[in-house]
């Protein structure tokens, strides 16, 4: 038996070969900090928690769901858009779609709009499932990098004429995984203005929408006027309510980019349990202030974790959003070689910016999805290992 062709060009998903050296190393014995993945070690909200079990004991959510998601959930979705971002307007049976959390709708737009040849625009860093998924539709990753000194915003200014006429998409991700960079909606009036010009689908994944600190709020891409002419936009309840392993969230926006995700959808999954999808209605009608605690965890863990890398000589700012702290490495070492020498030496696990592309190189991304008591450790191991920014 022979593996597709196209899997010679898909690397090993970068979390599944973290996972798997983290585990190699539980069973030796070795008591490991795990700053590899974001993973909410939260509980999911209570009032979730108890309409999934109401939804359990009802039979009628055990039959197959609609393809496109339950009227009620598109409908909740629209109002959670409207309470949250002030996008009005929102039709729930042509412009909303159900998924199973962002990662496959992620793949499965590849699979709706990229032709063996078409470009797709891509962050470098980023999130690896949009050149996986370029690549698994026969198309090339057109690698946009993310710097520093422009706020890691991609630069379109530097994308060539031909380029840019031969790209389907456009992904963008703020607040970004991994380098926590948050984006205004005059920056994103830009993406939607380079898009309508090109006829270019605009994605947005906005998984980190609701993981915000310092009393800062992020936009949506659809505030922007005309934005749903060229834009959709990937939610999930994963990392807002802790319900990663639920696997349920919504794509909002453009018909035609909402067509397309539908019908490649209906043929090769069947939805979203339809129990997952009543306790998630429950989820969009829970307030802020209900939510209030659990981002003021993460925002102490946050400030623990900068404020400890300051001491050992880091220069950075505390991100304003997303679950993780993108860290330079200190000179004299790659990424890789820096995660070996914190796993070796500290017990600590974290992630190579490299494996989110060439412009991760030099960073590692490290993640506050444990107690501060563990942040805590992990500092002083460092600083007991003598690893400092120097």
């Amino acid at each position: 038996m022979q593996f597709a062709k196209r899997l010679e060009k898909i690397p090993p998903y970068l979390f599944a070969a973290i996972n798997r050296k983290r585990e190699e190393l539980l069973a030796q014995g070795i008591d490991l900090i795990n700053l590899g993945v974001g993973d909410p070690d939260l509980p999911t909200l209570t009032p979730v928690l108890q309409a999934m079990h109401a939804a359990l004991d009802d039979p009628q959510t055990h039959n197959y769901p609609p393809y496109q998601g339950l009227n009620e959930y598109r409908q909740a979705t629209v109002n959670w858009m409207e309470r949250r971002f002030g996008v009005v307007g929102l039709d729930p049976q042509t412009e909303v779609i159900s998924s199973i959390g962002s990662k496959e709708a992620i793949h499965n737009t590849a699979l709706a709009f990229v032709e063996p040849g078409d470009l797709t625009l891509i962050p470098d860093p980023g999130y690896p499932v949009y050149r996986t998924s370029t690549l698994f539709a026969g198309g090339e990753p057109y690698l946009l990098p993310l710097k520093p000194e422009n706020r890691f915003l991609p630069d379109l200014s530097l994308v060539p004429e031909e380029v840019a006429r031969k790209a389907k998409l456009l992904w963008i991700n703020y607040p970004n995984n991994p380098t926590g960079a948050v984006a205004s909606l005059e920056d994103f009036a830009e993406m939607v203005a380079f898009c309508r010009e090109y006829n270019i689908l605009l994605c947005h994944d906005h998984a980190y929408s609701e993981i915000a600190f310092d009393g800062y709020q992020p936009p949506s891409i659809l505030q922007v006027p005309g934005a749903k002419e060229t834009a959709i936009e990937f939610h999930s309840l994963s990392k807002t309510y802790n319900m990663t392993g639920w696997r349920i969230g919504f794509v909002v926006g453009n018909c035609i980019g909402i067509q397309g995700l539908s019908q490649v959808k209906s043929n090769v999954d069947s939805g979203v349990f339809k129990a997952i999808q009543k306790a998630a209605i429950t989820a969009y009608s829970t307030l802020e202030a209900d939510r209030e605690p659990m981002v003021s965890i993460y925002q102490k863990r946050r400030d623990i974790l900068v404020e400890g890398l300051k001491s050992m000589g880091w220069l950075i700012e505390a991100p304003k959003a997303t679950l993780y702290v993108w860290v330079p490495v200190p000179s004299g070492y790659t990424s890789t070689e820096f995660v070996t020498l914190l796993l070796e030496k500290c017990g600590i696990v974290v992630a190579p910016g490299s494996g989110y592309g060439l412009a991760g190189e030099g960073f590692i991304r490290m993640a506050i999805t444990i107690s501060e008591e563990r942040i805590q450790e992990a500092i002083e191991r460092m600083k007991k290992a003598g690893i400092c920014y120097c």
